[in-house]
């Protein structure tokens, strides 16, 4: 059997996607409307106040297409405090004119592929830093999940761990091509969700997004061993950007 790569998790994370029906909300009262937004905005006043504490992060966002109208991007140190942070969403006025089209949930996760030796990865700059992310304040954001491809030779999981080390190495020199471009949060699945990792991308321009990934499928590591789930892509939305949206 292969060996297994360690792996260090930091928050566990919520991607929380919410459809709005529009025609119930259109169809309510000013009064009405006024109630809802306020129960959100005094959720999302509690979960600033999480940020600034240092103790979370969150991201808010207005999904282009058909698959959410939002996101909510919530880390958590614990699994409670997330399930606490959805349930508040479910237990708001604002709930009534919600659905949930689409939700995944996961820990943020690094793994010691190019960690040699006994070198402590926690001592490593920026480790701590992208264990427990302070989402970016960036313009745009990009969701998937992803697997590891179990088929025929193109299997991952039988690759010894110096062949996954090689081809994880070219894969990150890749993406460092765009570090100063793209941000990205990687969040571990396994036995979480029905994939096994989630990709969050943050840039200001969109079309990095879709250079970056279209470069990666060249990578042989993405080329014969990844499979991709559902792509959501938005824009990041403040308080005020979000009550002229519901407005």
């Amino acid at each position: 059997m292969a060996d297994a790569i360690e792996t260090i998790e930091g928050w566990y994370a919520l991607h929380d996607f919410r459809q709005i029906n529009w025609p119930l909300w259109n169809s309510c009262t000013s009064s009405e409307r006024e109630d809802a937004i306020s129960s959100l905005m005094k959720i999302l006043n509690q979960w600033t106040a999480v940020e600034e504490s240092g103790e979370g992060s969150t991201g808010i966002y207005h999904i282009i297409g058909h698959k959410a109208d939002l996101l909510f991007a919530n880390f958590r140190p614990t699994v409670d405090e997330l399930l606490q942070a959805e349930l508040d969403i479910d237990k708001s006025p604002m709930s009534r004119f919600f659905t949930k089209p689409y939700s995944y949930f996961s820990v943020v996760e690094l793994s010691k592929y190019l960690v040699k030796g006994q070198v402590d990865p926690l001592a490593l700059p920026g480790t701590k830093e992208r264990l427990y992310p302070i989402l970016p304040k960036t313009q745009y954001v990009c969701f998937y999940p992803m697997n590891k491809r179990r088929e025929g030779q193109d299997n991952w999981y039988m690759l010894s761990k110096d062949e996954r080390r090689e081809k994880m190495k070219g894969h990150g020199i890749l993406g460092h091509k765009y570090a100063d471009r793209v941000t990205q949060i990687i969040t571990g699945s396994q036995g979480l969700d029905d994939w096994e990792w989630g990709v969050t991308l943050y840039a200001n321009d969109m079309l990095d997004f879709k250079k970056l990934i279209y470069e990666m499928r060249f990578d042989e590591a993405s080329a014969r061993f990844a499979d991709f789930g559902p792509f959501l892509v938005g824009k990041r939305l403040t308080q005020e950007s979000l009550q002229v949206l519901l407005g």
